[in-house]
């Protein structure tokens, strides 16, 4: 349970930031959890995970009305929203998911208390290794870096290679690397439902474990509209330039979260898909081929909140 719970830690900051978005059809989203894969519907989030004798359990509970109101149509406020909703469900769900695959049992449901721990401990500690360290960093340099622009990029290369290099060695965890696997399996799953075919393992192992709409993906646009945001602050004293981060993250997340919707519904675009490159690329770092019992969660969690109407196939 020890082992499969710290590895749920460890995955927070990467997949908390799953994005599910909202046109004239649902786009469906997931998440990849401890043996198993939580979905995301209009309503309701679906989960299935294996249990230790080998069962898929499957469940699903309705989402708090506070993230399917108003404010979820609203440019840059949804994005607010959105953010705030991945990292508390996330993280019920990560947590769960482990207790499950650990005993079988559903156990307590997370104290409230123990749930706001965990999310703001998740969140400092992506703060802090992605915002915080690359800022001390680049401030080292100072004295060899005259102009504040190569400052401000300086310190968004290195998040950059931080990040990548934070998921290298969390990816060294057995327990990591399947859950890398079940987001794979998630990512098939999604992009086969949206090309409007059966979901069976069979049809769905041909599918790319890939995903335009991928977290990983709005991971990198953060990282990039971020050196442009901060660029424009100079390099204010070094208290101001950590308080700025803080405050402006979530900006920066909801200016994201719109280019990543915007781009999403628009992948037939050959400029479109040149700039989103990166970010697929990136997504094979956190992606790994699933098996079949993986898939098979996946297209669980799925049924779980689908519809009885089909929303209309989506380019992925």
């Amino acid at each position: 349970m020890l082992s499969r719970g710290m590895a749920a830690l460890h995955a927070i900051p990467l997949f908390i930031l799953r994005v599910s978005l909202m046109a004239h059809a649902f786009h469906y989203g997931g998440q990849a959890l401890i043996e198993g894969v939580m979905m995301r519907g209009p309503h309701d989030v679906g989960i299935a995970v294996w249990k230790p004798d080998g069962t898929l359990d499957t469940s699903h509970k309705r989402v708090p009305s506070l993230y399917t109101g108003r404010l979820r149509t609203m440019p840059l406020f949804r994005g607010v929203l959105v953010l705030l909703e991945t990292i508390i469900l996330g993280t019920q769900a990560l947590m769960f998911s482990a207790e499950k695959a650990a005993t079988g049992e559903d156990g307590e449901e997370m104290p409230k208390g123990a749930l706001v721990l965990a999310v703001v401990l998740s969140l400092g500690f992506g703060v802090l290794l992605f915002f915080v360290v690359p800022l001390l960093i680049s401030r080292s340099l100072d004295a060899f870096i005259a102009s504040d622009l190569l400052s401000n990029l300086v310190e968004g290369v290195v998040r950059m290679v931080i990040f990548v290099l934070y998921v290298v060695l969390i990816a060294l965890m057995p327990d990591v690397k399947r859950v890398f696997a079940y987001h794979g399996a998630e990512h098939r799953v999604i992009n086969a439902y949206e090309a409007g075919i059966p979901l069976t393992p069979e049809a769905v192992r041909e599918y790319s474990t890939s995903h335009a709409r991928c977290g990983t993906s709005f991971l990198f646009v953060v990282l990039v509209v971020s050196i442009l945001v901060l660029a424009l602050l100079g390099r204010p004293p070094l208290w101001i330039s950590i308080a700025s981060r803080l405050v402006l993250l979530p900006l920066i997340a909801a200016m994201s979260y719109e280019f990543i919707k915007w781009s999403a519904d628009r992948q037939d675009n050959p400029v479109v898909r040149a700039v989103t490159v990166p970010g697929l690329l990136l997504q094979r770092l956190v992606t790994r081929p699933p098996d079949d019992s993986q898939v098979e969660a996946a297209i669980a969690a799925l049924k779980e909140v689908l519809e009885e109407a089909p929303v209309e196939p989506q380019v992925a």
